[in-house]
């Protein structure tokens, strides 16, 4: 998934609120239409992705969990 992305960010090991807010951060840095590959571990950031997104405005493009390991693919809007 982070291979289409314009930029990656792990979060593997931090707990919430830490994924968001460093997602919040990186997004920052984008211009409009850029992708944000995001991978974490805390099993709250599906939910947490979800509703950030909703509230932000950014598309969730896409979002997959394997084996303890949640990927998300956000669009800045």
């Amino acid at each position: 998934m982070s291979t289409n992305a314009t930029q990656t960010l792990d979060t593997r090991g931090m707990n919430c609120p830490l994924p968001i807010l460093h997602t919040k951060k990186a997004l920052a840095k984008l211009t409009q239409g850029e992708t944000l590959a995001v991978t974490a571990t805390d099993p709250g950031s599906l939910k947490d992705m979800q509703a950030f997104c909703k509230q932000t405005g950014h598309e969730l493009v896409s979002s997959n969990a394997n084996q303890g390991e949640f990927e998300f693919l956000i669009r800045k809007s």
